[in-house]
Parts: C-alpha cells; sequence; structure tokens
C-alpha cells in the first residue's frame, strides 16, 4: 500500500531524534504507528544517507525469530557499529519478551537512537517506566484528522464529506474502502476491535467474563461525553441482571484505557481551577469504532461523535483538554497549552433560543480573555449581538483550523 504522508509526526521525531532519549510511538491499534515508523524510515534514507539504519518489524516473518531481549539486542549490536550514527526501528516491541531490558543496554551504551512503536499504555507505563524512567519520550499517533481524511480518501471538503468522517471514521486502513460500502466498513471496524479486546484486554488482563466486558463498553459508547459515574453503571448493570462490583467496573475502564479504545475526560472546576475526581466523561481514541459498538445509530449520536472528534482535533494539537465545570453548567472541553487556553461548546444545530443561551450563556460567565468558541453543525455560522466575543463556527471549519 503506497505511504501517504503524515508529515506532523515525521517532523515531530525528527525534531528529537539524537538528544539522549528514546522515542516511543504510541496509540491505539491500527491508527497508522507502524506505517508513521515506515515513513521516518523513508525520511532517514533521504536525509541521514550515511546513517545505519536496523528496521525491525515483528509482524514480518523475517524478524520471527527474535523473540527475546537478549536476540534483539544482539541483532542491534551486530548491525549498528559503535561509535557510527545509528538507529534502531523497531515496530511493535511488546512482543519481545523483556524488551525493555534490550533496549536499557542499547540506550546506556549510545548505540543507536532507538524509536519503536507499541499497542498498549500499560506495557509503557509499568514497564518502561519501572527499568528505563526518564530516558523516553511517548510520541502519541492518532487517528486521521478531518483533513488528512480528505487526503487519504481523495475527497474535496464538503458537507457530504465531514458525513463520511464522522460516520467512517478515522482509521487509516478504511483507505482501500468507499463510504458507500458500509457492511465492508463494518467488517473491518469489527475486526480491529476485536483484535483490541482480545489481545490488549482480554489477554493481558486475563478478564473471564467478556461479555460483561462488552456490555459496560457499549454502555461508554452509548453514552459518549456524558458523565459516568462507577455506581450509575453498577446500579444499570444490575437492572440488566448482571451482577458487577464497583471494583469490577472501576477495572474495566481502566482497561479500556490501557489500550487506548476510551479514555477518561476529567472534569475541571473553571472558579476553582481544581481538578474533580468523580464522573469523568469519555471519548473514543476512533469515533468509528464507537459508531460501530452503536451500530451506526447517527440520527440519535451525531452530536455525541462531533464532541469525540472535536476532543481529538484538540489533543492532536498538543492540548490538555478537560470538561469545564460552572456552578450552573458546564463547558464541554477547556484546552489548556503552555500560555494557551481556549474554551469550546459544541451542539449539534443552534435551533433555539434556549439552546443559544445555554450554549453561548455558560462561556459568557467565563470571566477572562481567552478565545471561546461554539461549534456546530448550523449552514452558517457567525457571531450574536448579544454575546460579543464568542466566536460561532461550523464544524467543518473548526476542523480545518490550527490553534
Amino acid at each position: 500500500m503506497e505511504l501517504i504522508p503524515r508529515p506532523q509526526y515525521i517532523e515531530k521525531i525528527a525534531g528529537l531524534i539524537n538528544r539522549g532519549m528514546m522515542l516511543i510511538l504510541v496509540g491505539q491499534r491500527r491508527v497508522g504507528k507502524s506505517k508513521v515508523l515506515e515513513l521516518f524510515l523513508d525520511w532517514l534514507t533521504q536525509n541521514r544517507p550515511e546513517a545505519n539504519v536496523v528496521y525491525i518489524n515483528k509482524e514480518f516473518q523475517e524478524f520471527r525469530d527474535i523473540v527475546t531481549a537478549e536476540q534483539l539486542y544482539d541483532y542491534a549490536v551486530a548491525r549498528l557499529p559503535e561509535g557510527n550514527e545509528n538507529y534502531l526501528l523497531i515496530d511493535e516491541v511488546q512482543d519481545v519478551e523483556n524488551y525493555e531490558n534490550a533496549l536499557r543496554s542499547l540506550h546506556a551504551e549510545n548505540r543507536c537512537q532507538v524509536i519503536a512503536t507499541g499497542s498498549n499504555a500499560y506495557i509503557f507505563s509499568s514497564e518502561l517506566g519501572t527499568h528505563i524512567a526518564g530516558r523516553y519520550i511517548e510520541i502519541k499517533v492518532y487517528n486521521l484528522s478531518y483533513l488528512e481524511f480528505l487526503r487519504f480518501h481523495n475527497m474535496e471538503d464538503s458537507d457530504e464529506a465531514l458525513m463520511h468522517y464522522l460516520t467512517m471514521g478515522g482509521l487509516p486502513g478504511l483507505l482501500t474502502f468507499k463510504p458507500e460500502e458500509q457492511s465492508q466498513i463494518t467488517d473491518y471496524l469489527e475486526g480491529v476491535y476485536n483484535t483490541i479486546l482480545v489481545k490488549d484486554i482480554v489477554r493481558r488482563e486475563n478478564v473471564r467474563n467478556v461479555a460483561q466486558l462488552e456490555n459496560v463498553l457499549r454502555l461508554v459508547a452509548d453514552n459518549t461525553g456524558k458523565p459516568i459515574s462507577i455506581t450509575n453503571v453498577v446500579r444499570y448493570m444490575t437492572s440488566r441482571g448482571e451482577k458487577i462490583s464497583g471494583e469490577t467496573v472501576s477495572n474495566y475502564l481502566k482497561y479500556l484505557q490501557d489500550a487506548f479504545l476510551a479514555i477518561p475526560v476529567v472534569r475541571y472546576d473553571i472558579h476553582g481551577k481544581v481538578l474533580l475526581e468523580t464522573n469523568n466523561k469519555h471519548y473514543f481514541s476512533d469515533h468509528g469504532i464507537r459508531n460501530y459498538l452503536c451500530d451506526f445509530n447517527m440520527r440519535g449520536s451525531i452530536e455525541k461523535v462531533m464532541e469525540n472528534v472535536v476532543w481529538n482535533h484538540l489533543r492532536r494539537q498538543g492540548f490538555k483538554v478537560t470538561v469545564g465545570n460552572l456552578r450552573a453548567g458546564e463547558i464541554d472541553f477547556v484546552a489548556t497549552k503552555i500560555d494557551k487556553r481556549i474554551y469550546v461548546q459544541v451542539a449539534y444545530l443552534l435551533a433555539s433560543d434556549d439552546t443559544v443561551k445555554r450554549e453561548f450563556g455558560n462561556l459568557v460567565s467565563i470571566k477572562d480573555n481567552y478565545p471561546k468558541y461554539v461549534v456546530s453543525m448550523d449552514p452558517v455560522a457567525g457571531g450574536f449581538s448579544e454575546y460579543p466575543g464568542i466566536k460561532h463556527i461550523r464544524l467543518r471549519e473548526f476542523l480545518k483550523t490550527e490553534f
């Protein structure tokens, strides 16, 4: 398959190489980490032609015998002469047993610049955090942005293209499918979902009641963008005749996060300037998988999906995103990055005065001068004179804007 450029990741990796840190590309399965690594391999070929590069893809048969840290270390050392400009690129590094020992040795010897990919957050937060803490930088790889989606699918920017994006999601593997091939798209998303479920959660965490886990996950998907408390999940499951403890629910939600499947977003008290610990909202790394879990019921989900893509759009730009908590309401997203901050409200349509008052009124109550946006699918955007300083922007334009 042709490699389609994702320059934002290549530029970030290139800016961090040879600074004394290992680079680890992380993210949900099938968001394109392997292809980003291949793209960087091409970049090295063009920009560092004299360098020694070892590229290992654990999905390739030729690397099947590299299964232990010792074998990984020996393979790399034999091909990377000491004192030269060396690079070790390894895809799906978690498939090598005790891989962290090999990476630690190669790094300590200053043998090479290590750039690796992995699919499970637990691997890096526990094993790398324990053995090589402070020696690596995580680079998060996300699903396709709206502009990337247009480029991958060779589409022109339009309302129709946006609806395709909102429905299909942003997994790069969907490149080979046409938007009207709904059955094939469903099959593809089902395959990705099952792989994540089995490999990154069920096997990894030794989950015995898989059906119960999936019921909790579908509940999370159906309540995308709504506060979820462990108590309410227990109550809901019990009402369905499923006995479940709060501890089990908490574990399930953690497993979903560790697999980069559904990510909790904490609430932030805007006036008190403190993070709140309960009733997090959850959004999906890829909204296409979220739609698959909800049987592609877009009629009842459009605003939830809009929130999900807005959240991801902000994360791709390096913002830390929280849910804003006000005394008399809520701000969908508070996005902060160094000295920047923006507030964002998301609504499907501003079809009534009550909706306008709710979305704009909450922003008015924030007494600072940071940019404030209301994002909607209305055919025409523009400010409201009674709410000066608050910008109303169409979703299509928002998803094309760099903040």
